[in-house]
């Protein structure tokens, strides 16, 4: 079994009935309402959002901000404890994209929002990154591309940053990415 799911199950078992609406009011961006209306169970509604790849786990911003929303910091606690003691996933692999991320990170700086958005990302996305990491530019930055590529999975290439990059009129980073 999977110590990700299992501690979802553990969060669940945890939530109160109203926090559990609370949580799904919190979703109403990322879940269709149709969907929402079916949710009994913590379980039910983090099922939804690892459908839609809103967390996973090794991405489990969203969920922190939803329990923090709900002032549960005590689940909170638990969630960081999980991530630092490496029970979340990480690749084994470098990712092929790294290199354009960190030429991107160092130099697009506040125009990370409308490159993001000209990659596609939802809008809820984006804020939800602004609101995990408020005042780190540069983990917002990080954050938004890799929330990008697991977004768009194997459609994510290198040459659709570049155009994203010169549709934002950042040639000269979109020349180095090139490089």
């Amino acid at each position: 079994m999977s110590p990700f799911l299992s501690l979802l199950h553990s969060f669940s078992l945890a939530l109160t009935e109203s926090e559990l609406h609370s949580l799904k009011f919190l979703c109403r961006d990322n879940i269709p309402k149709r969907k929402l209306e079916g949710v009994r169970s913590g379980m039910d509604l983090w099922g939804l959002l690892l459908e839609q790849r809103a967390i996973a786990e090794d991405d489990v911003d969203l969920l922190e901000t939803q329990l923090r929303a709900i002032k549960r910091l005590d689940l909170v606690e638990q969630l960081q404890q999980f991530v630092e003691e490496g029970e979340a996933n990480t690749p084994d692999q470098p990712d092929p994209n790294e290199k354009p991320f960190d030429i991107i990170h160092e130099n697009v700086g506040r125009d990370w929002r409308r490159l993001v958005r000209r990659l596609g990302l939802p809008e809820v996305r984006i804020e939800n990154i602004e609101a995990a990491y408020c005042n780190r530019l540069s983990e917002q930055v990080i954050k938004s591309l890799r929330e990008w590529q697991k977004w768009k999975g194997k459609n994510a290439r290198v040459a659709d940053l570049i155009k994203a990059l010169r549709e934002c009129c950042l040639n000269l980073v979109a020349d180095r990415v090139e490089q």
